[in-house]
Order: structure tokens, then sequence, then C-alpha cells
């Protein structure tokens, strides 16, 4: 990949197709490339461990998987670095999204818990092939509470003018405590504010003595806005809002078009990436 040596792919709308599958030109490209051993092949995405790691087995990755939008790095069974949200933040985010009627999703390590199987869950649980585990919350927080534990990660989802002023008011009162922010219009994602992609990133390239003008990373949504520009090469699907393309150096084909693939041919033939801007 020439003077590359990370290239860090976010997941849905990047690696998956609209069928949120890896087409097979994808995998080729992806395997081909990790054959070489010269660059490092980092998953990074708002999903929870779980939901990326059979993705990895697909791609026959052993690298590290970047969860909870940077709040949680992995590599196999070892948890190489990891944020959390205070409990009592958790707690009174959890009930000002009630009041506003909108559906929570807590998670910790590698576990997702719902309150009920509403819509919602249901909606997630199809997307990434993971059942949340179901349990009221009060008796959830009163077992954290007594082992000590906090949450990596909260997701909000409801409809997109609900999301947008509920995600405005927390940004508000939390602004220097947590990172918020819209996933997608109808899902809020909020992890502490020492976790971003950028930081997991920069945290991958001091272990590996990677330089950051040696990272590519390729993203298709406003959360992937920040390692586009953090990068040395930043790319944007072609499925991207205007706003995320503004922001990269290169333009790649979509989702449903190999645009991943065409990335790596495109690095590896040395003979430029993607479309112009």
């Amino acid at each position: 990949m020439n003077k590359y040596r990370m290239l860090c792919l976010d997941i849905d709308g990047t690696l998956l197709n609209s069928r949120h599958q890896i087409s097979e030109g994808t995998k080729r490209a992806i395997r081909k490339l990790d054959d070489s051993g010269d660059t490092i092949i980092v998953l990074i995405s708002a999903r929870m461990p779980k939901g990326m790691r059979y993705l990895a087995e697909e791609l026959n990755l052993n690298s590290p998987l970047v969860s909870y939008n940077g709040a949680y790095i992995t590599q196999g069974d070892q948890i190489l670095h990891a944020r959390t949200i205070k409990l009592e933040q958790c707690i009174t985010i959890f009930q000002l999204a009630i009041e506003r009627g909108l559906h929570v999703s807590l998670y910790t390590e590698d576990q997702w818990y719902v309150e009920h199987l509403d819509s919602w869950a249901l909606q997630e649980s199809e997307i990434t092939g993971i059942k949340p585990i179901v349990i009221e919350f009060e008796k959830l927080f009163s077992d954290w509470e007594a082992a000590g534990n906090t949450p990596n990660k909260i997701l909000c989802m409801g409809e997109p003018g609900n999301i947008s002023v509920f995600g405005e008011r927390l940004n508000f009162m939390f602004e220097k405590n947590l990172n918020v922010y819209q996933s997608k219009p109808t899902y809020l994602e909020i992890v502490s504010a020492e976790a971003s992609k950028i930081n997991a990133i920069a945290y991958l390239c001091d272990r590996y003595h990677i330089n950051r003008d040696e990272v590519v990373a390729v993203g298709d949504n406003y959360n992937d806005i920040s390692m586009i520009s953090y990068a040395g090469l930043g790319i944007a699907m072609g499925n991207a809002p205007d706003e995320v393309k503004k922001c990269a150096d290169y333009v790649t084909l979509s989702n449903d078009e190999d645009g991943v693939a065409w990335v790596i041919d495109g690095l590896d033939c040395r003979k430029g990436i993607g479309l112009n801007k």
C-alpha cells in the first residue's frame, strides 16, 4: 500500500453494503492486502465487539478491533484500551431519554442491555445479528454499582427530530464530560469524552510505531469526519453525505459499488485513489 501502514475502515455504510454484507470483491481486496503483511487493517465502529468480531473472522483478520467509537479496543481476548461513562451520568441520561419517549440501549464490554424488545431493539438486532439481554435497568444499575461496573456506551434511538433535540440538550449538559453524536438521524451515541475514533487511531499508531501520515481512514458518516480529517489520507465513501465528502482527500465509489476494494486496489497499483471531489 505504498507508504501507508494502517488502513482504518468504518463498518456500516463503508465495509458493508446496503444488505449489511461484505461483497466478494471487497473480501478479496482486504485479504490480499492483509496477506502482504505490510499494512494493519483496523475495523473501527460504534458497534460492540461482538458485532464486529464475526466480520473480522469472515475476513481472516487478527488485528485490533476498535468498538464503541473508540471507547473499547481489543485484540483477540485482550483488552488494549477502555473508556467508560460514570454510572450517575448514565442514570441521568436514561431518565431524561425515557421522559422523551426514546429507546435506550446500554453497552458494557461485550454485553448489550435493553429494558424491552421494542421495534428499535429488534431493528438493531437484525442489523448486527446480536440479541440483547432484557433486564430492568433499575436492577442493572444496582448490580453495576455493587460490582463497580460502568458502561462503555449509551445508544438512544428515536425519530430524527426528537433525537436531534435530545442530542443538543446532552451536549449542553455534558459538554466536557461526554462525547455525544448522531451516527445516523435516528441514532444518538454517547461515550466518554476521551473516546473517539481519532484517539483510538492515535493509540494504535503509538502502539505500532506508525506515523499519522501513514494512516488511511475510510468512512461514510458524520462520526467518521474526525478520523477522515485526522488520517494522512482520508477517504469518504460515494454514499456519504456531502459534509463528509468535503472533509475527505478523495471520494471513492459507494458501499454498493465496492468502494473499499477500489481504495485498496488504487493504493496497491499506485494509480491514485477514488474519484475526484
